[in-house]
């Protein structure tokens, strides 16, 4: 009864609730915001429906426990689901929205003309237009990655990867250089290692049905995959020769990854993973090993029930750092920079809503000790309730952050007491 006064006529209430917070114009209609409400067959109560509250111009004032005094700026708020960013040598920034538009921001303006030469995008559900990397040779070779889903016949999209050439205004020679070829598959991020490899993330289907994919071994849902700059897979793969799994796996066992970052540090590859209701997770990938989806978590169902006895397996990996509740973990930065010194060293994560209540989406800060053990977290951001998607630090040594909603926004966290950072002044 407790669930149902949340609805009018219950279930069937909520859908027609979402179905018009939904109806927005353009290809929006068709995109589920991440950290929405959870698909039926995941069971638990009815979602709360609470519409985010529009952003305001900014700048805004905020205190972080180390950096006390800050400010927020709203550089743009004229973006759509935006998902990922790129810094481009010449102080302009690359962004992608979901729905399948990249776009361009020069000197904090947004260009109000999409980028030529990005593939058909099928942008429905938890699908669309997701990572944009650039090459770690760009200013040689000018190749830019997308990470998108292409339409695989009528009604299903796969994680593919392209590369483009960028000639200063929009992307030609563009290019599919590796297909996943599985349907369903949802978020998917890009990294170059220091061996100058590119890793992907390839997201598994989120609810808990779905999960054996990511042990399926002649499938990609639910795996990291190791490629040359030219998507061809290189031969000391992990399971190279092995005919039961699919040439590319570098790691399997995952469900839904929506970062991937080098660790300045120590060079290895941390991943962050959401999970169902807790037992989000920080990962730090290991060739060929087994992250445990869905056979291990420390999360649980939707409706409750862990989703196993023992978050540990003997032949598993345990995760680094992991969040009970879930607070939707999405993008990740290392901070190096020098404007925020007590924060050199830390990780930064975004975060979509903590416990399945909206306006809780939020920055967080992690501090580790020389070893890389977790020392404390702090929440940030919380007071504008918008839903985080990703952050990055820009050239300049400062913070950058995507919002995830159909009104998005792009912001920049600053040192307060300063004019406001231009990003060509430098």
């Amino acid at each position: 009864m407790q669930h149902q006064s949340r609805f009018p006529n219950g279930l069937v209430g909520a859908a027609l609730i979402l179905t018009m917070l939904l109806a927005t114009p353009g290809a929006a209609q068709k995109l589920q915001p991440d950290g929405a409400p959870q698909r039926p067959e995941d069971g638990g109560p009815p979602p709360i429906m609470w519409p985010t509250p529009p952003l305001g111009d900014g700048p805004f004032k905020i205190e972080s426990a180390e950096e006390r005094h800050l400010r927020v700026v709203v550089i743009s708020k004229g973006l759509e689901q935006p998902w990922s960013m790129a810094f481009l040598p010449d102080d302009t920034m690359l962004v992608t929205e979901r729905p399948g538009r990249l776009r361009i921001i020069r000197h904090g303006v947004l260009d109000p003309t999409p980028v030529e030469g990005v593939p058909q995008v099928w942008a429905e559900g938890l699908q669309g237009l997701m990572d944009v990397a650039l090459h770690p040779r760009f200013k040689e070779n000018h190749w830019v990655y997308l990470a998108y889903h292409k339409p695989i016949g009528t009604k299903a999209g796969a994680v593919t990867l392209a590369r483009g050439t960028w000639d200063g205004h929009a992307l030609t020679e563009v290019r599919d250089i590796f297909e996943s070829g599985s349907p369903g598959t949802e978020a998917a991020r890009i990294a170059f290692g220091r061996d100058g490899m590119l890793y992907m993330t390839i997201s598994a289907p989120g609810g808990a049905a779905d999960g054996s994919r990511s042990q399926n071994p002649n499938d990609y849902a639910g795996k990291v995959v190791r490629l040359r700059d030219d998507g061809s897979v290189p031969p000391d793969h992990p399971f190279v020769g092995r005919p039961d799994y699919k040439p590319g796996i570098y790691t399997l066992g995952h469900r839904n990854g929506h970062s991937l970052v080098v660790n300045p540090d120590t060079g290895d590859l941390w991943a962050t993973e959401q999970g169902l209701n807790g037992g989000d997770e920080i990962n730090v990938l290991k060739p060929g090993k087994n992250y445990g989806w869905p056979l291990v978590s420390y999360g649980r169902k939707y409706d409750g029930p862990p989703i196993s006895k023992d978050p540990l397996r003997d032949g598993t990996e345990p995760p680094t750092l992991f969040w009970v509740p879930s607070i939707g973990v999405t993008g990740m930065t290392f901070y190096t920079g020098d404007r925020f010194p007590s924060w050199r060293g830390n990780v930064f994560v975004g975060g979509l809503r903590e416990g399945e209540v909206p306006h809780t989406g939020q920055l967080q800060r992690i501090e580790f000790n020389e070893k890389w053990e977790e020392v404390r977290r702090e929440p940030m951001l919380r007071e504008l309730k918008q839903r985080i998607r990703d952050v990055r630090e820009g050239p300049d040594g400062l913070l950058y952050v995507l919002t995830a909603e159909n009104q998005g926004a792009l912001l920049r966290i600053e040192p307060d007491g300063e004019e406001s950072f231009d990003v060509s002044r430098r």
